[in-house]
């Protein structure tokens, strides 16, 4: 049986070197105060339970602790134990000072994130409470790389129900995010010899990147009023689209595209990825159906949690046609990578109607802050024209020709972080210039949205 005073002290790596065992420790504590490693405050573990950590004498222990004490480098006080004394330490030369994090902005309106302070603390917290409560104890193992199954069902029923996805959960695989899903996609899809992913003209570098780090070529289609124009699919052996909300230029994809896409798809055994990153936001109508319904065969359905509660999660997941769903998951490496207890919450989120109820009262918030915005601008600067508004969390500002870069430049003086079109066209791309900027209104907190208007109106060409 463990004494008493085992457990209760803290863990410290400490090797002692030298001609002796007072000396080799007095040093090796020395220097990793000196160094930093042990900051100032830090608490040290008690004489006895260092010792016995080192399987030394606890004399030995104390000597060294009271010769550092002498030496101010360590402070003893009666009931708190022996700490690191609070001194400026001076880090060895030719150690590279730490850079500072940039500054952050006045007012954030760059698209991709939701309003953290929205964030479900409450409601969040009583479905961790219930979801661990109910857990069994192999939930806390490695798992199944595919995701709990818990989650899994509740995803399948929800996709169901508000996304007209066709599905069960042994077809769902959960991942950590959309970047996460992408390049597990990519990496089986090279395995399957695919060469090339067709993308939209307007995007994320991020996710070319991916599909490039897979071995994988991407090849832009060209964009009109209807979205992307899958006319010429010819050498492609993928697709990835944003269809119900096309991003960044906010259009959904005509109802005869997303058909064409489909037949392309079954004809030449191609498959579509779907990316669905804010398809719960739609405010004027009814949200667009998923593609996937179209042909759960041939399409891939990816979705997350990152806009509709909070990107920190990283949490994704992936809808996959027949047969997929295996490859993906050894992809993943066998386990399952995403932290369990948060997928347990989710699924009790989902299931209990929280998440349902937390998405209605974050459309309404959001729907009106676009409506502000609209106004705003239609005020300020009456030649620029607002479109891409009908859903998610940003709109499309289209500005006077030429004026792109200067308003960019101009929101960056004032501390406004902004982004310009020309940020999300894909270096292939074969279309004519826009000069426009993407706003998101998803990201400042409320206490911030009327000045974030302000401050936007203030760069604006009048």
């Amino acid at each position: 049986m463990a004494e008493p005073w085992a457990t209760l002290g803290v863990d410290l790596h400490v090797e002692p070197t030298g001609p002796g065992l007072r000396r080799g420790l007095t040093d090796a504590l020395r220097e990793a105060v000196r160094s930093g490693r042990l900051a100032p405050g830090t608490r040290l573990p008690s004489s006895r339970a260092l010792a016995a950590d080192l399987g030394i004498a606890r004399n030995t222990v104390a000597d060294a602790y009271a010769d550092l004490v002498a030496e101010g480098w360590l402070t003893a006080r009666q009931g708190s134990g022996t700490r690191v004394a609070a001194r400026e330490v001076v880090p060895p030369s030719g150690t590279a000072p730490h850079p500072r994090a940039p500054a952050r902005p006045a007012y954030d309106l760059r698209p991709g994130s939701p309003d953290l302070a929205s964030f479900p603390r409450t409601a969040w917290l009583k479905a961790a409470r219930r979801a661990l409560t109910a857990a069994p104890h192999h939930a806390l193992d490695y798992g199944d790389p595919r995701g709990r199954p818990e989650l899994r069902a509740a995803l399948a029923a929800y996709l169901s129900r508000a996304r007209g996805v066709r599905t069960g959960p042994d077809h769902i695989v959960v991942c950590a995010g959309f970047s996460h899903g992408l390049r597990l996609l990519g990496t089986v899809l090279r395995a399957r010899g695919a060469r090339t992913v067709a993308v939209e003209s307007y995007g994320l570098d991020v996710h070319w990147r991916i599909l490039a780090g897979s071995g994988l070529d991407t090849a832009p289609l060209p964009f009109d009023r209807l979205g992307t124009d899958p006319g010429d699919l010819s050498g492609a052996d993928a697709l990835l689209l944003t269809p119900a909300h096309q991003f960044p230029m906010g259009v959904p994809l005509h109802r005869d595209r997303r058909t064409a896409v489909v037949d392309w798809a079954r004809r030449t055994g191609g498959l579509v990825l779907e990316d669905d990153y804010d398809g719960e936001f739609r405010y004027d109508r009814q949200p667009v159906g998923a593609l996937q319904g179209l042909d759960p065969d041939r399409v891939v359905h990816l979705g997350t949690a990152s806009k509709s509660l909070a990107p920190g999660l990283r949490l994704a997941w992936m809808v996959l046609p027949p047969g997929l769903a295996d490859e993906v998951a050894a992809a993943k490496g066998g386990v399952d990578t995403c932290g369990v207890l948060d997928q347990l919450t989710l699924a009790e989120f989902l299931t209990s109607g929280a998440y349902d109820r937390h998405v209605r009262a974050t459309r309404l918030r959001y729907r009106r802050r676009r409506d502000a915005l609209v106004a705003a601008v239609t005020a300020r600067a009456p030649e620029a024209r607002v479109t891409g508004i009908a859903a998610g969390l940003h709109v499309l500002l289209r500005l006077p020709p030429g004026t792109e870069q200067s308003v960019v430049q101009a929101a960056n003086w004032r501390g406004l972080a902004l982004h310009g079109l020309a940020r999300y066209t894909h270096p292939a791309a074969r279309a004519e210039p826009v000069d426009a900027l993407v706003v998101g209104y998803g990201t400042p907190p409320d206490h911030a949205w009327s000045g974030a208007l302000d401050a936007l109106s203030a760069v604006l060409p009048g």
